[in-house]
């Protein structure tokens, strides 16, 4: 097996009542594959209810740096994306901004 280049990371938010991911989950779930020397997000996957919802969000998120921090993916989030859990998305970014963090400190 060669060297291992990439890293898993998740971030999770509280999503509102009367979102439709809500019937399933209590929170939405961010998790991103990073390459690990710039941390550029490589691939996205969120738990929102729609697979044409995760693949918006997903494609929002791929090839920004969490060594940038996640400001810029939340200001295209909130031009972009106009669904009930904007809020828990948002969210789930600044969680995936703290686990970066903490991965990059350890």
């Amino acid at each position: 097996m060669g060297l291992v280049t990439t890293a898993f990371l998740a971030g999770h938010g509280k999503l509102p009542v009367g979102s439709a991911a809500k019937t399933a989950f209590d929170t939405l779930a961010v998790v991103v594959e990073i390459e690990t020397r710039r941390g550029v997000i490589l691939k996205a996957e969120c738990t929102l209810a729609t697979q044409l919802g995760r693949d918006f969000v997903c494609g929002l998120l791929r090839g920004w740096s969490l060594d940038d921090g996640v400001e810029p993916m939340i200001q295209q989030v909130k031009l972009h994306y106009h669904g009930a859990a904007k809020a828990a998305i948002i969210a789930a970014l600044k969680d995936l901004e703290a686990e970066y963090a903490r991965q990059v400190d350890a």
